[in-house]
């Protein structure tokens, strides 16, 4: 019988916050690739694009004008997917046909003037203030008695279903807990109530001292390839000190997190010398004016490239009918991660 190898033998890893299985099956990386290739577009944007939507001074398609703004600009989504309206709904508590009316407010953060200017290619300094509206935005947008949690993210990508090249985030503030972070505050809370120590502080000292899977760290901050991670090169960003949402951040935190957020998307845009698509956000706790102990401050990077620039991962079959699966182990992922350079390729000299 063969001595198991997690770098070549299939088998499956537990996902703590979610309370999920993933297959791994890193064997699977060698197979032959003939399917579906991505188009790698040329990165040429000019730095204001008139066509934009969301260049400074451009009119948007509710014809709205945007100001002549000079750092992060804020917006209410002119197609917000919620509503602030209040309506009458008159709840039956059916079982199988459960229905219940959603509220919530919609914003577009963009992050530079600049079109041509992703957060990769940003100053830190620049990213800091992203980081800063971010914060704002959280306590605003929470001050409402109906928000009950407020959703940071960003798509970046065409691949990813960006609409926009322009570089920008979203915000989505609702009255209910998503999915995903109902089930995380689960699994967050059943471990503080019987550990009376937060889930993912204990995590991140157990993988710093293993290293294995760190791709890099500052003083307040680690990015990790989770050891249950789903996609390719999918890593989290982990506050060292244990608090639970954005504003509790120091302003060497603030300045550290901007730090590192530019560190790993340095990294995935070398990883493959070009532009690389991800959906992320922040994970943290909700606005529901309630404590909320078991929360830790962190952030989720899904990238879809597997191979290249052109080959993604596709989540279909399978994983969408037994569990997810990955084909390539997350030790291979932090090892490939962290040996790429620090500077992005475009600013190399030869």
């Amino acid at each position: 019988m063969q001595p198991f190898n997690n770098n070549e033998h299939p088998h499956r890893r537990y996902n703590p916050l979610l309370d999920e299985w993933i297959l791994v099956s890193p064997h699977r990386n060698k197979r032959p690739w003939q399917g579906q290739n991505e188009k790698v577009h040329e990165d040429n944007r000019p730095e204001h694009d008139e066509t934009c939507y969301l260049c400074a001074g451009n009119v948007r398609a509710n014809g709205v004008k945007n100001p002549d703004y000079t750092d992060c600009y804020v917006f209410e989504n002119d197609f917000s997917a919620l509503l602030k309206d209040e309506v009458n709904y008159e709840n039956k508590n059916n079982t199988l046909f459960q229905l219940k009316p959603e509220r919530g407010i919609n914003k577009v953060v963009c992050f530079s003037p600049k079109h041509n200017l992703t957060l990769p290619e940003m100053e830190v300094a620049d990213i800091e203030k992203v980081v800063q509206t971010w914060a704002e935005q959280y306590i605003e947008l929470g001050s409402h008695d109906y928000i009950n949690y407020v959703q940071i993210f960003e798509n970046k990508g065409s691949v990813m279903g960006c609409s926009n090249p322009h570089p920008h985030g979203q915000i989505w503030a609702q009255s209910s807990l998503p999915t995903q972070v109902e089930k995380t505050q689960k699994s967050l809370r059943a471990y503080f109530e019987k550990n009376n120590s937060s889930l993912l502080k204990d995590y991140l000292e157990a993988e710093l001292k293993k290293e294995e899977r760190i791709v890099l760290e500052n003083n307040h901050f680690a990015v990790v390839v989770p050891f249950w991670a789903t996609w390719p090169y999918e890593t989290m960003i982990i506050s060292k000190r244990h608090f639970g949402n954005i504003i509790a951040m120091t302003a060497a935190e603030t300045l550290a997190f901007a730090e590192i957020i530019k560190g790993i998307t340095v990294k995935y845009d070398n990883l493959f010398e070009t532009s690389f698509p991800y959906s992320a956000g922040i994970h943290q706790a909700p606005t529901d004016r309630v404590s909320h102990p078991e929360w830790h401050f962190h952030m989720h990077f899904y990238p879809p490239l597997l191979r290249s620039a052109t080959v993604k991962k596709f989540m279909v079959g399978y994983e969408m009918l037994g569990e997810a699966q990955r084909d390539i182990s997350p030790e291979q992922s932090a090892k490939i991660l962290r040996g790429l350079p620090n500077q992005h390729y475009k600013t190399k000299t030869y």
